[in-house]
Protein backbone atom coordinates (compact mmCIF):
# COMPACT_ATOMS: atom_id res chain seq x y z
CA UNK A 1 0.00 0.00 0.00
CA UNK A 2 2.68 2.47 1.06
CA UNK A 3 4.66 2.00 -2.60
CA UNK A 4 1.20 2.39 -4.40
CA UNK A 5 1.05 5.52 -2.36
CA UNK A 6 4.68 6.78 -3.75
CA UNK A 7 3.72 5.92 -7.05
CA UNK A 8 0.46 8.24 -7.00
CA UNK A 9 2.07 10.58 -5.49
CA UNK A 10 4.83 10.38 -8.45
CA UNK A 11 2.68 10.20 -11.15
CA UNK A 12 0.64 12.83 -10.28
CA UNK A 13 3.77 15.49 -9.22
CA UNK A 14 5.01 14.48 -12.76
CA UNK A 15 1.98 15.13 -14.38
CA UNK A 16 1.15 18.72 -12.67
CA UNK A 17 4.55 19.48 -13.74
CA UNK A 18 4.09 18.84 -17.08
CA UNK A 19 0.82 20.58 -17.05
CA UNK A 20 2.01 23.56 -16.68
CA UNK A 21 3.54 26.30 -19.90
CA UNK A 22 6.19 28.59 -20.14
CA UNK A 23 5.10 32.00 -21.31
CA UNK A 24 8.15 32.05 -23.02
CA UNK A 25 6.65 29.07 -25.83
CA UNK A 26 3.53 31.09 -26.93
CA UNK A 27 3.87 32.94 -30.16
CA UNK A 28 1.26 35.07 -32.19
CA UNK A 29 1.42 36.77 -35.50
CA UNK A 30 1.51 40.87 -35.42
CA UNK A 31 -1.51 42.80 -36.44
CA UNK A 32 0.81 42.95 -39.96
CA UNK A 33 1.31 38.88 -40.46
CA UNK A 34 4.93 38.54 -39.03
CA UNK A 35 5.12 35.89 -36.35
CA UNK A 36 6.49 37.07 -32.86
CA UNK A 37 7.61 34.07 -30.44
CA UNK A 38 6.76 35.12 -27.48
CA UNK A 39 10.62 34.53 -25.94
CA UNK A 40 11.76 37.39 -27.20
CA UNK A 41 10.12 39.08 -24.41
CA UNK A 42 12.01 37.86 -21.81
CA UNK A 43 13.02 39.79 -19.22
CA UNK A 44 10.42 42.36 -19.78
CA UNK A 45 7.50 43.31 -17.79
CA UNK A 46 4.06 42.62 -20.10
CA UNK A 47 0.84 44.00 -19.71
CA UNK A 48 -1.63 41.96 -22.23
CA UNK A 49 -4.53 43.69 -22.77
CA UNK A 50 -7.56 42.46 -25.84
CA UNK A 51 -9.05 45.61 -27.28
CA UNK A 52 -11.99 46.51 -29.34
CA UNK A 53 -12.20 49.89 -31.63
CA UNK A 54 -16.47 50.04 -31.22
CA UNK A 55 -16.42 49.69 -27.60
CA UNK A 56 -17.34 52.24 -25.01
CA UNK A 57 -14.05 51.82 -22.93
CA UNK A 58 -12.10 52.06 -26.71
CA UNK A 59 -10.66 55.77 -25.43
CA UNK A 60 -8.54 53.88 -23.18
CA UNK A 61 -6.01 53.40 -26.47
CA UNK A 62 -5.01 57.28 -25.12
CA UNK A 63 -4.00 56.02 -21.84
CA UNK A 64 -2.43 52.72 -22.51
CA UNK A 65 -0.13 55.28 -25.31
CA UNK A 66 0.54 56.96 -22.91
CA UNK A 67 1.58 54.48 -20.36
CA UNK A 68 3.60 52.78 -23.30
CA UNK A 69 5.47 56.48 -24.30
CA UNK A 70 6.09 56.81 -20.42
CA UNK A 71 7.06 53.51 -19.34
CA UNK A 72 7.78 51.46 -22.20
CA UNK A 73 10.92 49.93 -24.07
CA UNK A 74 13.59 47.48 -22.91
CA UNK A 75 12.42 46.84 -19.46
CA UNK A 76 8.26 47.17 -20.34
CA UNK A 77 5.84 46.10 -23.30
CA UNK A 78 1.69 46.70 -23.89
CA UNK A 79 0.79 44.13 -26.22
CA UNK A 80 -2.58 44.32 -27.75
CA UNK A 81 -4.81 41.62 -29.15
CA UNK A 82 -8.15 42.92 -31.08
CA UNK A 83 -11.04 40.80 -30.74
CA UNK A 84 -14.54 40.76 -31.41
CA UNK A 85 -15.84 38.23 -29.06
CA UNK A 86 -18.34 41.11 -27.29
CA UNK A 87 -21.29 42.46 -29.06
CA UNK A 88 -19.22 43.01 -32.44
CA UNK A 89 -17.05 45.86 -30.86
CA UNK A 90 -14.33 45.10 -33.22
CA UNK A 91 -15.61 43.75 -37.05
CA UNK A 92 -12.75 45.56 -38.64
CA UNK A 93 -9.86 43.39 -40.49
CA UNK A 94 -6.47 44.16 -38.99
CA UNK A 95 -5.65 46.54 -41.86
CA UNK A 96 -8.94 48.55 -41.04
CA UNK A 97 -7.92 47.95 -36.99
CA UNK A 98 -4.58 48.80 -37.25
CA UNK A 99 -5.56 52.30 -39.75
CA UNK A 100 -8.13 53.06 -37.08
CA UNK A 101 -5.55 52.44 -33.87
CA UNK A 102 -2.90 55.02 -35.62
CA UNK A 103 -5.05 57.55 -37.07
CA UNK A 104 -7.24 57.73 -34.15
CA UNK A 105 -4.83 57.26 -30.83
CA UNK A 106 -1.55 57.22 -32.36
CA UNK A 107 -0.96 53.79 -30.95
CA UNK A 108 2.62 52.67 -31.08
CA UNK A 109 2.41 49.75 -29.16
CA UNK A 110 2.78 46.38 -30.31
CA UNK A 111 -0.64 45.32 -32.08
CA UNK A 112 -0.89 41.48 -32.76
CA UNK A 113 -3.78 40.08 -35.17
CA UNK A 114 -7.36 40.01 -34.49
CA UNK A 115 -8.06 36.52 -32.07
CA UNK A 116 -10.85 35.26 -29.87
CA UNK A 117 -10.22 35.07 -26.14
CA UNK A 118 -12.96 33.00 -25.02
CA UNK A 119 -14.87 30.20 -26.77
CA UNK A 120 -13.85 27.18 -28.80
CA UNK A 121 -11.77 29.24 -31.08
CA UNK A 122 -9.47 30.90 -28.03
CA UNK A 123 -6.18 31.91 -28.95
CA UNK A 124 -3.56 29.90 -27.48
CA UNK A 125 -2.02 33.17 -25.65
CA UNK A 126 -5.35 33.54 -24.27
CA UNK A 127 -5.86 29.73 -23.54
CA UNK A 128 -2.12 30.03 -21.14
CA UNK A 129 -3.56 33.25 -19.49
CA UNK A 130 -6.71 32.02 -18.66
CA UNK A 131 -6.09 28.38 -17.46
CA UNK A 132 -4.19 27.67 -14.12
CA UNK A 133 -3.45 24.33 -15.44
CA UNK A 134 -1.48 26.09 -18.13
CA UNK A 135 -0.32 29.37 -16.78
CA UNK A 136 0.39 27.66 -12.55
CA UNK A 137 -1.34 30.57 -10.99
CA UNK A 138 -5.08 31.22 -11.87
CA UNK A 139 -8.28 30.28 -13.98
CA UNK A 140 -9.66 33.45 -15.11
CA UNK A 141 -12.16 34.53 -17.76
CA UNK A 142 -12.37 37.27 -20.08
CA UNK A 143 -15.37 38.94 -19.45
CA UNK A 144 -15.16 42.11 -21.63
CA UNK A 145 -12.96 43.96 -23.93
CA UNK A 146 -9.88 46.26 -22.16
CA UNK A 147 -9.21 43.44 -19.36
CA UNK A 148 -5.78 43.03 -18.95
CA UNK A 149 -3.28 40.88 -17.74
CA UNK A 150 0.04 41.25 -15.78
CA UNK A 151 3.26 39.10 -16.55
CA UNK A 152 6.36 39.86 -14.81
CA UNK A 153 9.73 39.63 -16.55
CA UNK A 154 10.07 36.08 -15.95
CA UNK A 155 7.24 35.06 -17.66
CA UNK A 156 4.95 34.55 -14.85
CA UNK A 157 1.30 35.58 -14.59
CA UNK A 158 0.97 37.82 -11.79
CA UNK A 159 -2.45 39.44 -11.68
CA UNK A 160 -5.78 40.08 -14.10
CA UNK A 161 -7.11 43.61 -14.19
CA UNK A 162 -10.85 44.62 -14.98
CA UNK A 163 -11.96 46.33 -17.78
CA UNK A 164 -12.97 49.30 -15.50
CA UNK A 165 -9.38 49.32 -14.69
CA UNK A 166 -7.02 52.91 -16.25
CA UNK A 167 -4.08 52.01 -17.89
CA UNK A 168 -2.90 54.90 -15.67
CA UNK A 169 -3.55 53.25 -12.26
CA UNK A 170 -1.70 52.97 -9.89
CA UNK A 171 -1.24 49.34 -9.35
CA UNK A 172 -0.04 49.08 -13.28
CA UNK A 173 2.43 51.92 -12.50
CA UNK A 174 3.95 50.17 -9.37
CA UNK A 175 4.16 46.51 -11.14
CA UNK A 176 5.93 48.43 -13.78
CA UNK A 177 8.31 50.88 -11.68
CA UNK A 178 9.03 48.15 -9.54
Amino acid sequence: MKTLSIIFILITTVFLANAQSSFYELEAKTITGETVKFESFQGKKLLIVNTASKCGFTKQYEDLEKLYKQYGGDDFLIIGFPANNFMNQEPGTNEEIMQFCSTEFGVTFPMMAKISVKGDDIHPVYKWLTVKELNGVMDSEVKWNFQKYLIDETGNLVKTLGTRVNPMDEEIIDFITN
